[in-house]
């Protein structure tokens, strides 16, 4: 962690009493990385025995993944390549396909959690600001024994029609105060990415509060 926010984003991925823990702020602020990290150190230390990766398609309905090619998996890629690039940093690529195969690395999209239940794992929910309150209550009753659920977003990037709710916001104001549910809020000051990033977050905040003001 480089900054006091990521700090604490650690320390509660790392605190086995935080089987819950969601975490929105702006690009480059490390909490998808950060989040890779902690499901790669818990899987290597043997604390779970399979890492799950999920995103919503947004943009692409669930039926139109018939119409990409290869399996679940190579049809996925697009959507969590941010994912498996931080896996490469840890894993060779076909050490990484392997894990993927014998299901240790689960990618599915969100849709296909409904029904299930998660065990032994560390789940990772990423771009949540794009899912529905259907969606991601429906993902957050997933969870099952020893397992660990981190849920990552961005409220400025909501991909949904104007007229949807993204289910992040919902979650961060209504689970907030639940014993074993972490909530951990990035700024622009926790941009760790290129320096520009953080100048470039400004000028669009300041110019949407521009036109839109209080």
């Amino acid at each position: 962690p480089r900054t006091r926010n990521q700090e604490r984003l650690v320390l509660a991925l790392q605190d086995d009493d935080q089987h819950i823990v969601i975490t929105a702020g702006p690009a480059g602020t490390g909490k998808t990385y950060l989040a890779m990290l902690a499901a790669v150190k818990a899987f290597r230390e043997g604390e779970v025995n399979r890492i799950v990766l999920t995103r919503p398609a947004v943009g692409v309905e669930d039926e139109k993944h018939g119409f990409l090619p290869g399996d679940l998996n190579q049809k996925m890629d697009p959507w969590v390549r941010p994912l498996t690039d931080i896996l490469r940093e840890y894993y060779r690529q076909p050490d990484i396909q392997a894990m993927i195969e014998e299901q240790v690395i689960e990618i599915a999209p969100l849709a296909f959690m409904r029904g299930r239940t998660l065990d032994n794992a560390f789940i990772i929910l990423d771009e949540a600001q794009n899912t529905t309150d259907l969606q991601i209550k429906m993902f957050l009753t997933r969870i099952g024994a020893n397992a660990k659920a981190i849920i990552t977003g961005d409220m400025t990037q909501v991909d949904l029609p104007r007229n949807q709710r993204s289910g992040l916001q919902t979650a961060v104001r209504i689970l907030k105060n639940i014993d074993g549910i972490g909530h951990i809020e990035l700024d622009e000051e926790d941009v760790v990415r290129h320096r520009l990033v953080k100048h470039i977050l400004r000028a669009y905040n300041k110019e949407h509060e521009k036109e839109n003001p209080a």
